[in-house]
């Protein structure tokens, strides 16, 4: 047991009272608990989440918990919070049933539990935000800049303050959101965000779940992250599900706004994983991390193009070249299966470190042709031709801070490439992690 759990036991039995008679880390990439408190007429079934440790959030932890608190208090279905603990720093909430995916679960009953999300979504999105503001919940100076002050957070916060060398990809998102932003008429509401994480069970959301960017937004926000997430926990008939808020909430449910807010959520990853992509500390999730930030880039990409009308094609897988290094790396990669344990934190720590290993022994038989295509794409672009990655991504950083929107469909193809090439290196050719999920885009018509 570590410090911080024995901690943590203490904890909870002295403000809770009772007995801890279990707890288990849960096996994920940031410190959270399964907890079973006895306490003699009871029993409760806890869940801790803990604060990140690889990454800084655009929205601290305790807002969070204030935000659930909040929302809890307002008949909003989140797991009851039973108090916040100072060390480690974490806060407490009952563990509530269902599940979070819809795998093997009947088209009826997904239709179900998605109406009903829909409808939560309504409630919420229509409660009063003065107390939400007077609780210290982020809210912009103005109702006109509600749509993107939690991107402001997430670029000041955690890139701009961290920032630990070019991002050519991110500037050019960044700078394309700013010159195309909707209008958001001043509507303010709750929002979550982070939308579509939820528990169900029988056909019913039984809590909202990960509510760790939830603020004073825009209500299209919301649908936009629906959309962000549909690809990879298909929630069914998207378009039934926004012509659905529009009758139950009776606002106009504005396309444009949608699609804008699926890309600009989608660079939440980036931002957010920027300066631990450059320097990862102890216990990071590297593949994991550079996966999403690829993905999010990807879709992100996908979304101005469609706006732009630029098509994408196909982009070849790299070529490889055997070299001395590669015996070592095929090594390595076994050692680590042979030590992973068969269950809990121990396993999810190994297999890190399996992936990372694979992703290293792909960097070594492809990474060269890959360095080679984005410094060839750079040199039509730019003009000369850089000698190293370094020197290239500075380059074209600078191009796309100077260009301020004039090339973008250019940046568009090359950005297509450059992403997709960077993907097929995070492991084996084939492998779950170099695969790439194509996002529909919003609509309110049937596909």
């Amino acid at each position: 047991m570590s410090d911080a759990e024995s901690t943590l036991i203490n904890w909870l039995q002295r403000e809770l009272g009772g007995t801890v008679v279990s707890c288990e880390r849960q096996a994920r990439w940031r410190p959270a608990w399964f907890v079973d408190l006895d306490r003699g007429a009871d029993r409760l079934q806890l869940y801790v989440r803990g604060d990140r440790t690889d990454s800084p959030s655009a929205f601290p932890l305790e807002h969070e918990y204030r935000y659930q608190s909040l929302l809890a208090d307002r008949g909003i279905p989140v797991a009851k919070v039973h108090g916040w603990c100072d060390e480690p720093k974490a806060y407490v909430m009952d563990r509530l049933p269902g599940r979070f995916d819809f795998e093997g679960v009947p088209d009826d009953e997904r239709r179900s539990v998605m109406e009903d999300y829909i409808d939560i979504l309504v409630r919420l999105h229509a409660l009063d935000v003065a107390p939400f503001g007077e609780a210290g919940i982020v809210r912009a100076s103005h109702p006109s800049q509600a749509a993107v002050v939690g991107l402001q957070h997430f670029e000041q916060r955690a890139y701009r303050a961290l920032k630990a060398g070019p991002d050519p990809f991110l500037e050019f998102a960044l700078g394309w959101c700013a010159r195309n932003r909707p209008d958001n008429n001043g509507r303010e509401s709750a929002i979550v965000w982070d939308a579509g994480q939820f528990l169900h069970e029988g056909g019913k959301v039984t809590a909202l779940l990960d509510l760790e960017f939830g603020h004073i937004g825009e209500p299209m926000m919301d649908l936009g992250g629906m959309w962000t997430r549909n690809p990879f926990i298909p929630f069914g008939d998207m378009p039934a599900l926004m012509r659905r808020y529009q009758d139950r909430s009776g606002t106009e449910v504005h396309i444009p706004s949608v699609q804008y807010h699926c890309i600009l959520w989608h660079l939440s990853n980036p931002l957010e994983f920027h300066a631990t992509l450059a320097d990862p500390v102890s216990g990071s999730d590297y593949m994991l991390n550079r996966s999403w930030v690829l993905e999010s880039n990807t879709i992100a990409l996908e979304g101005i193009a469609d706006v732009l009308g630029v098509p994408l094609g196909e982009v070849e897988e790299p070529a490889t070249a055997p070299s001395g290094s590669g015996p070592a790396h095929r090594h390595l990669s076994r050692m680590l299966e042979e030590l992973t344990p068969q269950s809990g934190y121990g396993r999810y720590q190994t297999r890190i470190a399996v992936r990372l290993a694979r992703h290293l022994e792909r960097l070594d038989e492809a990474g060269p042709a890959v360095l080679a295509a984005d410094l060839d794409d750079m040199r039509r672009l730019l003009g000369i031709r850089a000698t190293a990655w370094a020197e290239g991504e500075a380059a074209l950083e600078a191009y796309v801070l100077a260009d301020e929107g004039r090339h973008d469909a250019e940046l568009v193809e090359v950005f297509h490439r450059r992403l997709h090439r960077a993907r097929m290196l995070n492991g084996p050719a084939g492998s779950w992690i170099t695969q790439h999920r194509h996002a529909p885009q919003p609509s309110m018509s049937a596909p």
